[in-house]
Parts: structure tokens; C-alpha cells; sequence
């Protein structure tokens, strides 16, 4: 009988073994860091020596994030910038950020933040000198931005890209282009 109760108590013993085993907890999942995607446009299809034609750089920022704006309120929040490098002769003027919007995260504890959400565009001038005598203009954008989510901010990235347009004569013609860009059709 001894052994029977022995083998019972281990049997009850493992069983309870089994039921109060510690069982991992799961983490609540983080939503993985976005792809911020960025594109340079012209207003028109081709540049005039002599001439002004805009630019723009665009951010692309997927559902569920942000990029923190260009002045954006929260203390410890990583501006967004843009800096344009042109060619030798060719000017850039100031960059013009869109409005932000201000929400209030869990990120940032509930602090109000200025940011872009969606698509941002951030729009410049390009002044081509009458002599300027290569047959393409290429600008470098080097962005700087700090993407989050509602939760959690991610460290700030650097990204560049470049972009050219064909130069021709100030009295060649040329289309408009990029008008959702640019605010025309």
C-alpha cells in the first residue's frame, strides 16, 4: 500500500507540476520602425538658364506614424530638416515646411507635439544662372527626420537624395509638371 500511495502522491505531484508551470508572458508586440519614403520634384519638365523653377522634396509617411515637424514643440523631439545642395552657380532659396499638426502621445506623455502626418512637401525655389552651361541641374536633399508611432518614438534617421532636371535656353519652352505638387493639375 505504501507503494501505491507513493506512486499516487507522485502522480498528483507531476500533475501539479504541469499546472502551475510559470508560463512566459508575452510582450506586447512594438510596431515595427516605418519606411519613410522621400522624392524630389520640379514644377515644370525642364529648367530655363535665367530662371526660378520650384522644387520640392516629398515624405511619404505610412498610416499609424509620424514624423516630428520642423519645429515641433516637444522638448526632446528631433526637428525635421531639409538641406539642398546645388551645383556651383545655382541658388536655393529658404525651404518652405508645411503646416504641422499638434497631437498629444502616449510617446511623449501626452505633451503636445508638432507633427506631419501622411504626406509632407516641403517646397524651395531654384534660380538657374543665364550662364550656366551644363545641360542638367542635379540637387542633393539631405532630410533629417525622427519617425513615431502613438508609443514609441525611433531614433533619428539621416536620408539623401538627388534629383535633376534638364536646363534649356530662357526661351525654350516648357510644361508644367508635378501640379499635385505644386497645387496645380
Amino acid at each position: 500500500m505504501k507503494l501505491t500511495t507513493k506512486l499516487l502522491l507522485f502522480i498528483f505531484i507531476l500533475a501539479g507540476a504541469q499546472t502551475f508551470q510559470a508560463k512566459p508572458r508575452h510582450a506586447p508586440a512594438v510596431a515595427p520602425e516605418p519606411t519613410i519614403h522621400f522624392k524630389g520634384y520640379y514644377a515644370t519638365d525642364k529648367a530655363q538658364k535665367g530662371r526660378v523653377v520650384r522644387a520640392a522634396v516629398v515624405l511619404d509617411i505610412p498610416d499609424g506614424y509620424h514624423v516630428n515637424a520642423n519645429k515641433p514643440l516637444g522638448k526632446y523631439a528631433i526637428a525635421t530638416t531639409v538641406k539642398i545642395e546645388p551645383p556651383g552657380g545655382v541658388t536655393v532659396g529658404p525651404i518652405i515646411f508645411p503646416r504641422a499638426v499638434v497631437r498629444k502621445l502616449k510617446a511623449t506623455n501626452n505633451e503636445s507635439l508638432a507633427v506631419y502626418e501622411g504626406r509632407a512637401i516641403m517646397r524651395f525655389n531654384v534660380t538657374v544662372p543665364a550662364n550656366y552651361g551644363d545641360g542638367w541641374l542635379n540637387l542633393r536633399a539631405k532630410v533629417r527626420y525622427q519617425s513615431c508611432n502613438d508609443d514609441v518614438c525611433f531614433p533619428p534617421k539621416n536620408q539623401e537624395i538627388d534629383f535633376g532636371i534638364g536646363i534649356v535656353g530662357a526661351n525654350e519652352r516648357v510644361q508644367a509638371a508635378n501640379g499635385w505638387v505644386f497645387g496645380g493639375k
